[in-house]
C-alpha cells in the first residue's frame, strides 16, 4: 500500500510539535529550567508520534521520536575529523604553567603582552566530535587517534543533553558545524548503575569515565539510551557560514543552539588569574556531582590561536592543568625488570592490589636504574603510589620508617632475564638495554605492539597467543604472521577452529593498513602515534620515507634531531630493510588522502630573507598546518619561495629555476585562501 502524502496543516503541525519538542529539551535538560509539566510535555511527544504513524514520510532524523530508533549494528564505521582532534599539553604545577604563558610570549615574539585566557573544568570523560549539517544532527564520532574515530551516531543521538536539530530562535545556526564536547556518566548515576550491575551478577565498571566509554561503544543504541550519559561541549572544529573572534564567542554561540556548556567555565586575565581558577576548582573538586582531572586553560583571542599553530599532537594555545594525582600506599612484593620492544629494560613494582583513583593497581613501573636508587626501592617496603596525571601508575616514595628489616636494595640485572645476553648502557643514556636483536623479549613486544590497534588492529592476537606462537616456532618475526594458517593455529592449545579463523581472517584484513599505521607499527624509536602522522602527511609514500635523510626528516615541523635520528638509524639497519622487504611483498600500503580544502596541500615551501608579521616558525607552521612541506633549499621540486626582507641566494636560485616567488603579502593572500 502506497504511503499517503501529509496535507499541509498536518505538516506544519508536525514541525511545529518537532520545534517545540526541541526547545523543551533544551530547557530541561541544558537550562535544567523547564516552563512546561512532564505530562505536557509528554502529550506533545505522543501527538508527534500518532502523527508520524499516520504519515511516515514525516519521520524526519531530528524528531524527538527518533531518539533510539535505530536497529542494532554489526560493526562500527570510522569517521573522519576534517580538524584533528588533538590531544592536550600537561602541566602539574604552577611553575609548569607560567612556562606555558612564556612559551606563548616567545613563539609570538611579545613579551609584555598579557593573554586573556578562557578557563574550564577538564572533565574526566570521552571525548567526541559532533557535526551538524543545516542544523541537523549528522554524524557523531569518538576521538579515536584523532584524525579519526567509531561512528557512533546513533548511540550520542540517545543522549537527552545533545540536541538532534540546533535551535535557530535568536542566532541562525551554520551551514556546517563540529562541536567538541566530553560525555560523561555523573557519580550518583554511575553508583546506581554498578549497584545495578552487581545486582545481576555483571562486572561493575571500574569508575565514571569507563562506563561512559564502555556505554558509547554499544553496537545496540537500545543499551547506551539505558546508561545515563550527559555531554558538557567545550570547543569546536570547523565552522561554515559563522565566524567569530574569541573563544568565549563560540562558547556564548553554543550555548544559543542549545548545546550544553559546563557553568564552571570562566574567563582570566593573565596566567596567575588562571592558576588562581585552578586553584579554587581542585578546593571544589570533591563537591561536584562529576569527576574532573584538571583544568584546561585556552588562550581566547582566535587569531593568536591562528597564528600559535599546532605542534605534532597539541596545539600551541591550550593546556590541561592537571590536578594532584590521587595517591595511596602499599607494599612492594618484588621488583621484576621488563623487556621493550627496543631492548629497554625497565624495572616494575609488583605491588599488593590498592585502589588508585577508582582503579585497582597493582604494577607501578619504576622507569630506569638511576631511579630505582634515587628512591631507594626495596622489595617489601611500604611505598606512597599515585596516577601520574591520573594515568599512569608510579611510585612516588618509599616510607622508610616502614621498612622491614633485611631489606636490600634492587640491584640490576647483569644479564638479560629472557635471553641472557649481557645488558648495555649506553653513555649519556639512563636506559639498560638487551642489545640482543634475537632476544624473545624485545620480539615479543615488538609483535604485541605491531599488531596493536593503533598500529596494524590484529584483532585476537594477544600476549598468551604471541607466547604460544613463539613456543611453537611458528613466528620467529613480525613477517612470519603474514604467514600462518588456520591448521598451524590449531595446534595452539584452546585453540578451536573458528577462532582459528578469525585471527587469519584479522591478519588479512590487515594487509592495507594506512601508511601512517604502517610507520606506527614498525616501533621505530621516538615514533608515535602523532609523527607517524606527521611523515605520512609529508611524504606520502611509504619509499620517500624510507630512503630519506635526516636533513629532510629535519625540515618537517615537529621533527627534531632525536626523531630524526631514530628514524635514520631504524632505516640503516640491514635487519630492519629485510623486514621491510618481506612484509611489502603482502602488505598493501594506503597512501594518506591529500587534504582537499587547501591549495597548500602537498605544495613545498622554501622561505629566505625576513617577514615582517611572521616569524620564520609561524611561517612554517601556517604550511604544514595547511598540509604543504616545508624544505631548507630550493629545487626544481620546490614550488614556491616565500621571499621576505634582504633574501639570500635561495631567492636568486629561485628565479633560475623558474620557481614561484611569493612576497610576504602574496603568501599570506595564499594562506586565507584555505
Amino acid at each position: 500500500m502506497a504511503q499517503r502524502d501529509a496535507p499541509p496543516e498536518v505538516q506544519a503541525r508536525a514541525q511545529e510539535l518537532r520545534d517545540q519538542l526541541h526547545y523543551h529539551n533544551y530547557r530541561y535538560y541544558v537550562l535544567d529550567d523547564p516552563v512546561i509539566s512532564d505530562q505536557e510535555f509528554d502529550r506533545l511527544l505522543q501527538e508527534l508520534s500518532k502523527l508520524e504513524a499516520a504519515y511516515p514520510g514525516l519521520v524526519t532524523p531530528d524528531s524527538p521520536t527518533q531518539r533510539v530508533g535505530a536497529a542494532p549494528l554489526d560493526k562500527f564505521d570510522t569517521a573522519p575529523h576534517r580538524v584533528p582532534m588533538l590531544s592536550l599539553e600537561n602541566a602539574f604545577s604552577d611553575g609548569e604553567a607560567r612556562e606555558f604563558e612564556d612559551r606563548l610570549k616567545r613563539f609570538l615574539r611579545i613579551m609584555e603582552e598579557t593573554f586573556d585566557y578562557v578557563v574550564e573544568p577538564k572533565m574526566d570523560g570521552v571525548a567526541v566530535e559532533l557535526v551538524y549539517e543545516q542544523g541537523r544532527l549528522l554524524v557523531g564520532s569518538t576521538r579515536g587517534d584523532g584524525y579519526r574515530g567509531e561512528n557512533v551516531t546513533q548511540n550520542l543521538k540517545t543522549i537527552h543533553t545533545i540536541p538532534l536539530a540546533l535551535l535557530s530562535r535568536d542566532l541562525p545556526a551554520p551551514d556546517l558545524l563540529e562541536v567538541r564536547g566530553e560525555v560523561y556518566m555523573d557519580l550518583g548515576d554511575f553508583k546506581k548503575l554498578n549497584d545495578e550491575r552487581l545486582a545481576r551478577g555483571e562486572p561493575a565498571f571500574a569508575n565514571p569515565r569507563n562506563a561512559a566509554a564502555g556505554s558509547l561503544r554499544q553496537l545496540d543504541p537500545a543499551i547506551t539510551a539505558a546508561r545515563p550519559l550527559k555531554i558538557f561541549c567545550y570547543g569546536i572544529g570547523l565552522v561554515e557560514g559563522r565566524s567569530f573572534a574569541t573563544h568565549w564567542d563560540v562558547l556564548q554561540a553554543l550555548k544559543t543552539w542549545g548545546l550544553r556548556i559546563n557553568p564552571l567555565i570562566d574567563r582570566r586575565r593573565g596566567i596567575e588569574e588562571a592558576i588562581r581558577y585552578h586553584r579554587d576548582l581542585e578546593h571544589q573538586r570533591h563537591g561536584l556531582p562529576y569527576e574532573i582531572d584538571g583544568v584546561v586553560i585556552k588562550v581566547n583571542d582566535l587569531a593568536l590561536q591562528e597564528r600559535l599553530g599546532a605542534k605534532a599532537r597539541s596545539p600551541r594555545w591550550a593546556l590541561a592543568y592537571k590536578f594532584a594525582a590521587t595517591q595511596a600506599t602499599t607494599r612492594v612484593k618484588d621488583i621484576m625488570v621488563n623487556v621493550g620492544r627496543t631492548g629497554a629494560v625497565t624495572p616494575m613494582a609488583v605491588m599488593e592490589p590498592v585502589q588508585v583513583g577508582g582503579v585497582t593497581v597493582s604494577r607501578a613501573t619504576l622507569h630506569n636504574e638511576d631511579e630505582v636508587a634515587r628512591k631507594d626501592v626495596r622489595v617489601g617496603d611500604t611505598v606512597l603510589i599515585q596516577r601520574a596525571g591520573d594515568v599512569i601508575p608510579e611510585v612516588v616514595k618509599v616510607i622508610v620508617e616502614d621498612r622491614p628489616a633485611g631489606a636490600q636494595p634492587f640491584q640490576m640485572p647483569r644479564a638479560c632475564p629472557v635471553c641472557g645476553t649481557p645488558l648495555v648502557r649506553p653513555p649519556g643514556e639512563a636506559v639498560t638495554r638487551c642489545p640482543n636483536p634475537d632476544c624473545r623479549g624485545s620480539l615479543r613486544r615488538a609483535i604485541l605492539h605491531f599488531a596493536g590497534k593503533s598500529a596494524m588492529d590484529i584483532d585476537g592476537l594477544g600476549e598468551k597467543i604471541i607466547d604460544q606462537l613463539m613456543d611453537q616456532g611458528l613466528v620467529e618475526g613480525i613477517a612470519d604472521l603474514y604467514r600462518l594458517t588456520e591448521a598451524d593455529l590449531t595446534l595452539l592449545e584452546r585453540f578451536a577452529e573458528k577462532s582459528a579463523g578469525n585471527l587469519i581472517d584479522s591478519i588479512e584484513k590487515s594487509k592495507k593498513p594506512s601508511l601512517a599505521r604502517f610507520i606506527y607499527a614498525l616501533g621505530i624509536r621516538y615514533v608515535g602515534e602523532a609523527t607517524a602522522q606527521l611523515l605520512a602527511q609529508h611524504f606520502h609514500a611509504f619509499e620517500a620515507l624510507r630512503t630519506a635523510g635526516e636533513d629532510e626528516l629535519l625540515t618537517i615541523e615537529g621533527i627534531g634531531p632525536q626523531v630524526a635520528k631514530g628514524i635514520r638509524d631504524f632505516f640503516d639497519s640491514a635487519r630492519n630493510q629485510e623486514l621491510l622487504d618481506n612484509l611489502l611483498m603482502v602488505i598493501s600500503i594506503k597512501p594518506p588522502a591529500k587534504p582537499a580544502v587547501s591549495p597548500l596541500a602537498g605544495k613545498t615551501f622554501v622561505f629566505t630573507g625576513g617577514l615582517s608579521r611572521l616569524s620564520r616558525e609561524e611561517a612554517k607552521a601556517q604550511v604544514t598546518a595547511r598540509g604543504g612541506k616545508v624544505s631548507s633549499s630550493v629545487s626544481a621540486k620546490t614550488d614556491y619561495v616565500v621571499a621576505g626582507a634582504d633574501p639570500g641566494s635561495k631567492y636568486a636560485k629561485a628565479r633560475d629555476l623558474g620557481v614561484t616567488i611569493l612576497d610576504e603579502d602574496a603568501f599570506e593572500e595564499l594562506l586565507n585562501k584555505v
